[in-house]
């Protein structure tokens, strides 16, 4: 629905950029309903960390509060759900706002809205704070969605330190129905690779 990574946008109150965000979810309703989606990714941009008048942590986290209710408003009379991403700051994602898997259960608890879950995302939490079972425990009601991929490398489960095996035993047990994305890349390249993802995630299945 809305990724701007590397830009400042939820976290300071700017009424052109927030109008601009606000466009983006509502023309991903239209796509969504096209293409029979239910869930759509947002990442709140990057952290207020201007050296003259950057906003103390507190007021940016309530402009990303208000500015995700405002979404909210958007997807929830379409049966619709926004899925917050944590991502990493030591690999790939430097800077962005919402970075840890407390953080982002605070604040769905704050937006108080179906239309606003998280996606967890094992790889980007892997790195960013480990305790990967946890963590899924503790944010349990406000997960929608999960992503995979292993770490380091970002390739198929198997290839780097997590046991995939025992999370996805734990996420089975909770009666997880949903989405599991495959949002990484693969280790061989040609049928070689693909063949070798579909077995990687078999043996990663404990049912």
């Amino acid at each position: 629905a809305h990724g701007s990574i590397g830009q400042l946008t939820f976290a300071r109150k700017d009424p052109d950029v927030w109008d601009a965000v606000l466009k983006d979810v509502q023309d991903s309703v239209e796509v969504a309903k096209r293409v029979n989606a239910k869930w759509m990714t947002v990442v709140p941009g990057n952290l207020d960390e201007g050296p003259r008048d950057r906003l103390e942590l507190g007021y940016q986290t309530a402009n990303v509060i208000e500015l995700l209710r405002r979404c909210a408003d958007i997807f929830e009379p379409h049966g619709m759900v926004m899925v917050l991403e944590p991502l990493n700051w030591h690999a790939n994602h430097g800077g962005v706002f919402l970075e840890r898997s407390d953080q982002a259960y605070a604040i769905c608890k704050a937006v108080d809205s179906p239309a606003c879950k998280i996606l967890f995302d094992i790889y980007h939490q892997q790195i960013t704070e480990g305790n990967l079972i946890p963590n899924i425990e503790r944010c349990w009601d406000e997960i929608g969605y999960f992503q995979a991929g292993d770490n380091p490398g970002r390739k198929e489960p198997g290839t780097g330190e997590i046991n995939y095996r025992n999370v996805f035993s734990f996420i089975h047990s909770k009666g997880f129905d949903g989405v599991i994305g495959m949002e990484h890349g693969n280790s061989q390249k040609g049928a070689e690779g693909e063949q070798a993802v579909i077995t990687a995630y078999r043996n990663a299945d404990s049912f």
